[in-house]
């Protein structure tokens, strides 16, 4: 599959980002956005410099400004240097139809993972689910942030990185880079741990499980609607750790605590489920279901005429 294109042919003036280049490139794009978002806010007094001191108009704060500034230099990258468009970053078509199933789809992931723990007897009442108006004005803000946070992550691993490494080296090693990369990023979000560790192969499944779901549907909408929902209904649905991350809001359906005698590896320990070994089958029944329904057919979408590969590095000079 070299030399193939996932969601848009490009046209013979776009440019490559060498792959080596592209993997550094997407660890300094997104954490000099976030930098640079996150500074206003200090300075204002709405974000607190101290890691855990967030409360969640901070954390809705960091959600819209970090993510969305990362996510403007990544589009400022493509256009002016790569010199394309959003379809080959796998915005195209049918927004509200592929967002809207991918955001119901995530939301029944989280329902079903939680609802094993629970059935399994890891998980304990704290307090019931508030929907009085101080709690849902938070939610609802969090919400929002959440597909802003959601979809920059997929932008930059489905959308740029697996698409640029695809055109170049094939769909599989793209899958597999862009899908450990995304757990690297997450790997500094508690101290070293057994949870954190198995949690980090869990994000990378769900990078795998994404992967194929954005070339499946030769689009990013979808995965962006999944990504959102899996974080805000964890957090704000059943008040529980996203990915190490505890999220200051009363959550609006039952408040979820682990039970004193639960294994980790049933409950995720203090990485939240998503260090759980449910969500380990759960996200490859999900791989196992998108690689049995057949032919990729998006993984081959031609290149429209010979391209430019820039800023790269040794061994990459070619195109794929």
């Amino acid at each position: 599959m070299a030399g193939r294109e996932i969601y848009a042919p490009r046209a013979a003036r776009q440019r490559r980002t060498w792959t080596l280049a592209a993997i550094i490139l997407l660890v300094v794009i997104m954490g000099a956005g976030q930098v640079l978002g996150v500074i206003p806010g200090v300075m204002l007094g709405l974000v607190s410099p101290v890691p855990g001191e967030m409360d969640w108009a901070g954390m809705a704060y960091f959600l819209f400004a970090g993510f969305g500034a990362s996510a403007i230099l990544l589009l400022l990258w493509t256009r002016f240097f790569e010199r394309r468009g959003l379809a080959t970053l796998g915005l195209n078509g049918a927004f509200s139809t592929r967002f809207l199933r991918g955001y119901g789809l995530g939301l029944g992931f989280v329902v079903i993972v939680v609802a094993i723990i629970w059935l399994a007897g890891g998980y304990r009442i704290e307090a019931g689910g508030s929907l009085a108006l101080a709690s849902l004005i938070p939610v609802m803000w969090l919400l929002a942030g959440f597909i802003i946070q959601g979809s920059t992550e997929e932008l930059f691993f489905r959308g740029w990185l697996m698409g640029l490494i695809a055109s170049r080296h094939g769909i599989w090693l793209a899958i597999a880079v862009n899908s450990i990369l995304f757990g690297f990023v997450h790997g500094g979000n508690i101290a070293w741990s057994q949870e954190l560790m198995f949690g980090l192969a869990n994000i990378v499944l769900v990078g795998v499980f994404l992967s194929l779901y954005a070339a499946k549907e030769g689009s990013l909408w979808g995965v962006c609607g999944w990504h959102a929902a899996w974080n805000w209904l964890l957090a704000s649905g059943f008040g529980l750790p996203v990915s190490g991350q505890h999220v200051p809001v009363d959550p609006v359906i039952i408040d979820l605590a682990d039970t004193a005698d639960a294994a980790w590896w049933l409950t995720g320990g203090v990485f939240g489920p998503e260090a759980s070994v449910v969500t380990s089958l759960v996200l490859g029944a999900g791989v196992a279901v998108l690689l049995a329904r057949g032919q990729f057919a998006n993984f081959a979408v031609p290149v429209a005429a010979p391209e430019t590969d820039t800023a790269g590095a040794a061994g990459n000079s070619t195109p794929g």
